[in-house]
């Protein structure tokens, strides 16, 4: 199913907020916020274009980093995507941010 995964999927997802299911089984309100395509990272035999995506926190968490699901548009709830924190870097450090990357 991640082999399946596009960029155009986050992207109607955009300023949203959706629900990110945690791997201890419970779920957090997060807002999906920017998308990045990486052209320089696409393998030749590939035919998806690899892609980013940053994800922040509406409240305060622990969760640091694993594999979560998402529910896509078209795909329905997409299980095993790894979610990995990223430090605040000048926002609001009460919140978490998280990057997923899809190559």
């Amino acid at each position: 199913m991640l082999q399946s995964v596009q960029s155009q999927h986050f992207q109607a997802l955009r300023g949203r907020v959706g629900t990110l299911h945690l791997p201890d089984g419970s779920a957090m309100q997060i807002h999906i916020g920017e998308l990045e395509e990486k052209p320089l990272a696409k393998m030749r035999y590939s035919e998806r274009m690899p892609f980013s995506v940053e994800l922040n926190s509406l409240e305060p968490t622990e969760f640091v980093d694993g594999l979560c699901a998402l529910e896509l548009p078209e795909l329905g709830r997409v299980d095993n995507i790894f979610v990995s924190r990223v430090p605040p870097m000048g926002r609001d450090p009460a919140l978490a941010y998280f990057h997923i990357t899809f190559n």
